[in-house]
């Protein structure tokens, strides 16, 4: 059971996936795409090719904004399909990301944990890009941290440690909670930090980047944080 000794002061969270409809939107998107294109291929495995694409785009340097990973990203996904989207259909996938709302089990569930604690968004991400999500998502967030402010994308250590600073926190008063397994997980076993995994597609998690906690939505990471 996740410790509440020393009792955290903030809950940071992770945004796409875990708050926001990342997966649902992105496959809406890629699948208007393949479907000017006549082409076969699923919307799933094109989001998976990004998802390896987007690894390897993150840990290079110099560092690039988020839009430029996505662009970057998914046109290479696409083209090892042997599709080659216009730059329009290029752009409104890269644009994708401010469209994006919660997940229903969202509002009701941070509303919940603002009663306790301060709350927090470190994301992958561009100001421009998180801004309107955040705000979709209807309450109020004490911080939003990005990689573009921090210049730096997880599962790097370095946006943790700018996010404590700016928040004014030690990572010890946190707890981090997140869908992302190699992203956030992996981050927060390497920083000693308390995790919450919200494992919404019943995947395996990794034993390697243990301990977390698993739930399979927010409202369970909020019965967690909760707890008397």
């Amino acid at each position: 059971m996740l410790s509440l000794n020393p009792k955290p002061k903030l809950i940071t969270f992770d945004c796409y996936g875990t708050l926001a409809r990342w997966h649902e939107v992105f496959l809406r998107e890629i699948g208007a795409v393949l479907a000017e294109h006549d082409d076969g291929d699923t919307a799933a495995t094109i989001l998976d090719s990004f998802s390896a694409q987007s690894r390897r785009l993150t840990a290079e340097q110099p560092y690039r904004l988020f839009k430029d990973i996505l662009r970057i990203g998914f046109t290479a996904a696409f083209r090892e399909h042997g599709v080659s989207p216009n730059a329009d259909e290029i752009e409104r996938i890269a644009s994708a990301p401010s469209r994006m709302g919660p997940h229903p089990d969202v509002p009701a569930a941070l509303r919940r944990l603002r009663e306790r604690y301060k709350l927090a968004i470190l994301t992958n991400s561009d100001d421009d890009l998180i801004g309107p999500t955040a705000a979709r998502i209807g309450v109020p967030f004490d911080f939003v941290i990005t990689s573009q402010q921090a210049r730096s994308y997880k599962p790097s250590r370095h946006l943790f440690e700018y996010a404590y600073r700016e928040m004014g926190v030690d990572p010890h008063e946190t707890v981090h909670v997140a869908m992302g397994m190699y992203t956030d997980m992996k981050a927060c076993h390497e920083l000693g930090l308390r995790a919450v995994w919200v494992n919404r597609g019943g995947e395996t998690g990794n034993p390697d980047w243990l301990p977390y906690e698993e739930v399979k939505d927010l409202n369970g990471a909020a019965s967690l944080l909760l707890q008397s």
